[in-house]
């Protein structure tokens, strides 16, 4: 019996190292593996956007942000004419890049998109593209940075953060999952004076939760119709965040 103890004793130490170890490396690599906080820029076309940005901003006379992706952008495309409406009036600037992650944003934030401005408002809505890489937890994470990031930079600018809008047909959606799941965190950032966060996402589903190509045609970018929906759907928060009557 005593040749048998002194031979599991070693054998128990030697597993508890291994489970420790296991442990902080599976630790260590989810706080590395986290690349929606990181940022990073893109190339090609992208540069050239984002440099277009930084020259709108250096001339001054910014009064509201819309910060985002392909959705953000497409205020440019599809919800032209009532950006014209609700927008053009505000002096506000447009810096939605198609494709954009969280940690784009980030970088573009970092390298001169809101240098030397004070906007009243901005509206952040950011973060589908992440759902087919990151969980959602590490979307909360990368859109937590943007605002730290925004409160930093622009510190009397009250920043209206969105959740991220529904995409897929049903709510059985892998990546509309994700996204749910993200919204629950990134709805803890606001603290009802300088963050504000506003989910809006029942606007575009039907009452069962389905999502109709009559509103996103692909099931994720909106049409002149929805980008209608939206700017009515946040305006009584925007008219309030920025001091209108």
């Amino acid at each position: 019996m005593l040749r048998c103890n002194r031979s599991l004793i070693p054998w128990f130490a030697v597993a508890t190292l291994i489970i420790l170890a296991s442990s902080a490396a599976n630790s260590m690599a989810q706080d590395k593996s986290n690349d929606a906080v990181i940022p990073v820029p893109r190339e090609g076309g992208w540069m050239k956007r984002h440099e277009s940005f930084n020259e709108r901003v250096k001339k001054g006379n910014v009064d509201l942000l819309l910060i985002g992706d392909s959705i953000t952008q497409g205020w440019e495309g599809a919800g032209k004419g009532v950006w014209e409406k609700y927008y053009t009036p505000r002096n506000a600037v447009n810096l939605g890049i198609g494709g954009d992650r969280t940690q784009h944003v980030l970088w573009r934030l970092d390298n001169g998109n809101v240098e030397g401005i004070a906007p009243k408002a901005a509206v952040l809505m950011i973060g589908t593209n992440n759902a087919g890489t990151n969980s959602s937890v590490q979307i909360a994470e990368g859109v937590e940075a943007i605002v730290k990031k925004l409160r930093t930079k622009l510190p009397k600018t009250k920043i209206l953060v969105l959740g991220i809008f529904p995409r897929g047909a049903t709510v059985e959606d892998a990546r509309r999952k994700v996204n749910v799941g993200a919204n629950l965190s990134i709805r803890k950032l606001a603290d009802g004076e300088m963050v504000h966060y506003l989910d809006i996402g029942d606007k575009f589903l039907n009452d069962d939760g389905t999502l109709s190509k009559e509103v996103m045609p692909d099931l994720l970018h909106l049409n002149d119709k929805s980008y209608a929906t939206w700017a009515a759907a946040i305006e009584p928060k925007l008219k309030e965040l920025m001091g209108e009557k």
